[in-house]
């Protein structure tokens, strides 16, 4: 409950931030400080799938979804994540025409208001710091949230040297780079929710790895048919066949014990569904 709270405070202040933005690139003229407020959209982005992550991992399981609510948030990262490549293509057409046609923006306006986003994205930091070390989802926000402190940084770096050299033509190329930034958060909110859909392997769990550790438990003598799936942001499922020696019942129950909380403990595997053979499949089972 305490992460959801701080999670909607910082999304409350980042969207404000947005806004302020895209006020201030309006009234500036500037369009690195209107191309950063569609970055700071990004971070909204994470924050809302964030959110979206903590209470759908709270909501149970119905007879329908049995897995719960966990993949809501990748629907839409998929749909925002698809809008704002939509919007990095605008600002890279506006770019390339204010290259031939330069429009000096206002700069001290323009660093004010960068300013005061770089704060609030200090603050957002701050305030999500402590459970960012828990918490793997909201680890991945602060990414974003430093990311959009770069952004706000060369807004600030770039309005002042527009200010002294009179270059109207800094402001384009800054555009031109706060948009790199947002292609390459995109493209990665992008692949992690094509991955889900795809039911790949989690990036940081290697199979081979995993099933090594399985056949070391006492009792364990092959596994195979393994597959491991992200059902949702910190969410996971894993099921395999494993072969085992001939034992009694009550004794397979202690191996499924102690796979369950190796599939935890080294893999943070929540759902682990187990198959249980005495001898090989004669024809292994291909999904």
């Amino acid at each position: 409950m305490r992460v959801r709270r701080r999670l909607v405070a910082a999304l409350l202040a980042t969207a404000l931030v947005a806004l302020l933005e895209f006020w201030g690139g309006v009234a500036s003229r500037s369009l690195a400080l209107t191309s950063d407020a569609v970055h700071v959209c990004t971070d909204v982005l994470a924050l809302a799938l964030a959110l979206l992550a903590a209470i759908g991992s709270a909501r149970p399981a119905d007879p329908r979804r049995t897995f719960g609510y966990g993949r809501i948030e990748v629907l839409g990262a998929l749909v925002n994540g698809s809008l704002l490549f939509v919007a990095t293509i605008a600002i890279v057409y506006e770019a390339a025409r204010r290259f031939a046609l330069p429009v000096e923006p206002g700069t001290s306006l323009m660093i004010l208001v960068a300013a005061i986003g770089l704060a609030i994205n200090g603050g957002v930091a701050l305030l999500l710091r402590a459970d960012g070390r828990r918490d793997l989802n909201v680890r991945a926000v602060l990414f974003h949230v430093f990311g959009d402190a770069l952004g706000g940084a060369a807004v600030i770096l770039g309005g002042v040297a527009i200010a002294v050299t009179r270059a109207a033509w800094i402001d384009p190329l800054l555009s031109l780079f706060v948009a790199g930034i947002i292609v390459v958060g995109v493209v990665r909110v992008l692949r992690d929710a094509t991955d889900v859909l795809l039911e790949s392997v989690p990036g940081d769990v290697d199979a081979r790895n995993l099933t090594g550790h399985l056949e070391k438990i006492a009792g364990v003598c092959g596994v195979h048919d393994l597959h491991v799936w992200s059902i949702g942001s910190g969410s996971r499922a894993l099921s395999a066949h494993v072969l085992l020696d001939d034992r009694r019942l009550s004794e397979a129950a202690d191996v499924l014990r102690e796979i369950t909380e190796c599939a935890q403990e080294h893999f943070s595997i929540a759902h682990v569904t187990i198959q249980f053979e005495c001898d090989s499949c004669p024809i292994p089972l291909r999904h």
